[in-house]
């Protein structure tokens, strides 16, 4: 047993020895200078070069022939020899199959700069595995035995890779810039990727699944966009080391012996993940490790939930054994399950509400929670479909939006100064977000109707008159009133407007659930260059 802060972690049962191996891979890398988790760098990825020929490859129809690979119907036999004759811009096209040793590949695959390796990218490679190893030299670690070597520019997309030796690696990414898309890593004996050195891949919607060591492995200075993929039923979904700082965006890490392992003194940006049933610890950080799991102004978003399964392994959700304290702002964790120096901030209120879970609004839901934006009820639920009367939509966007005064104040007749509301209310009607109706009324508990809420919104953050033009993607913008018409055009154009189920109804008149006012609101935040935007195909205009 190895004591780690406060409590007892067993490796013996939690890390299997490749990961062992691999725990020393992790922590070499050079001394680097501290930066802010805020300062961090997004990665990018260079552009890829227009594609000029394709390659044919068929492992059971193919002839390795310079007059064969350029028809479907006459390919060649082996990666191997296409990639020969292959250069920046060729596409070498898998056709279903086993593409092995017995085949006649040889491994590893080492790709050329520019070229794209692509299969069947919409089953993430089901039928077209690439199975074999071969020694690599890394100039990092030495001597690696992997299935693929990346090349700077190149692309790897809609495969199944497996490499079942020892301390087998898929791909081998070192100093170079890639796109690794649509595949399906399994049977790793190590980890399906190994990115290290100066390398900046983008590794986006790939699955994760029973590899011996981890899903993904990060080390030395290595940065990279992991986006979207599937960790689950591996060792430790992500090993990160190092001085290495990827980004870390959607990623579904479930069912792990850990979900992620971080060491050295990476410095990974969080967010929108969802880490659950890991059977030890959903994120352990230790040696100098420092994440990034959401500040004030950019939400963490993720969840990190019911992990430590296996009784045995004392799992917890986040384990920070370092010294360092880490910032967890907006964030869907439960406090009783961290350890070490944390900043648990979920806005002084309850985020984890027992009704949300599921809901299309979740993560704006939770998000807004997060900054006290929002609350619940006193007994843990948010009722996302309950309606909004106007004056709590004054007091979520006074709180949102601390509003400026622009009008002189108002003197509404059914606000007295001793309503609950009263200075939410005033705030809003100065800040130009809300106005009251003729007569002199407010009308503080009328339920307050998706268009209300669109134009206040609009006018408040002073969008102006949008073009009209845009309308054209609701099937009833007929019923949008002819006051609302400009404004709703604006928001639209600024992808304020969220409708759920379908994205092109906006029903206008209906009253706006406390969900849908979340989402507007958060959207607003977006817009406003306040908060990090939750990818979501509700969202009117989004790509």
């Amino acid at each position: 047993m190895v004591r780690l802060g406060i409590r007892k972690f067993s490796f013996s049962r939690a890390i299997v020895p490749t990961q062992l191996g691999l725990l020393a891979l992790l922590s070499f890398g050079a001394p680097v200078i501290a930066q802010a988790p805020s300062q961090l760098p997004i990665p990018t990825t260079s552009p890829a070069p227009a594609i000029t020929s394709i390659l044919y490859v068929n492992p059971t129809l193919g002839s390795d022939q310079t007059t064969a690979g350029r028809t479907d119907a006459a390919p060649f036999r082996t990666i191997t020899f296409a990639m020969q004759q292959a250069s920046a811009g060729t596409v070498i096209q898998l056709a279903p199959g086993s593409y092995t040793q017995q085949s006649g590949e040889q491994f590893p695959v080492v790709l050329k700069p520019g070229v794209i390796l692509r299969g069947d990218e919409n089953s993430k490679g089901a039928n077209v595995l690439i199975q074999g190893s071969g020694k690599t030299l890394s100039k990092t670690f030495g001597e690696q035995n992997a299935a693929i070597r990346a090349a700077n520019g190149s692309e790897i997309r809609g495969l199944t890779v497996t490499n079942m030796v020892t301390r087998g690696t898929g791909v081998w990414v070192e100093d170079v810039d890639c796109i690794i898309a649509n595949n399906t890593f399994t049977n790793n004996n190590r980890e399906g990727v190994f990115a290290m050195g100066n390398s900046n891949p983008t590794v986006t919607d790939n699955v994760f699944t029973k590899n011996s060591g981890n899903g993904m492995s990060i080390a030395s200075g290595a940065r990279g966009l992991i986006r979207n993929n599937v960790f689950n039923e591996t060792g430790f979904g992500l090993a990160l080391g190092g001085s290495s700082i990827p980004r870390l965006e959607g990623n579904q890490i479930t069912q792990n012996t850990a979900g992620i392992y971080m060491s050295g003194s990476t410095r990974p940006i969080l967010r929108n993940n969802v880490i659950t049933d890991s059977q030890g610890d959903g994120i352990i950080a230790r040696d100098s490790a420092f994440p990034d799991l959401g500040t004030a102004d950019s939400l963490g978003n993720n969840t990190i939930r019911n992990n430590g399964k296996d009784v045995k392994l004392k799992g917890i959700d986040l384990n920070n054994t370092t010294n360092n304290t880490f910032q967890a702002i907006g964030n869907s964790i439960d406090p009783k399950k961290i350890a070490g120096r944390i900043n648990f901030v979920a806005g002084g209120t309850n985020t984890a509400f027992s009704d949300v879970q599921g809901h299309w609004a979740q993560q704006y839901i939770q998000a807004l929670a997060s900054q006290a934006i929002i609350t619940g009820f006193p007994d843990g639920t948010f009722k996302p479909n309950d309606p909004v009367t106007r004056a709590q939509f004054a007091t979520i966007v006074s709180k949102a939006f601390s509003p400026a005064p622009r009008n002189p104040a108002a003197n509404f007749s059914d606000v007295p100064s001793k309503f609950w509301g009263f200075a939410a209310i005033q705030s809003a009607s100065r800040g130009g977000f809300m106005a009251g109706f003729p007569g002199g009324a407010f009308r503080p508990d009328q339920r307050i109707p998706k268009v209300q809420a669109l134009v206040a919104l609009s006018n408040g953050l002073q969008f102006g008159s949008g073009d009209p033009s845009v309308l054209s993607r609701f099937q009833d913008a007929a019923s949008i009133p002819s006051w609302a018409t400009g404004p709703i055009s604006a928001a639209t154009q600024r992808q304020i407007v969220v409708n759920y189920p379908t994205v092109g109804q906006l029903s206008p008149n209906r009253e706006a659930t406390r969900g849908e006012v979340a989402a507007f609101i958060y959207q607003a935040l977006v817009n406003a260059g306040k908060a990090q935007a939750i990818p979501s195909p509700y969202v009117v205009g989004a790509r």
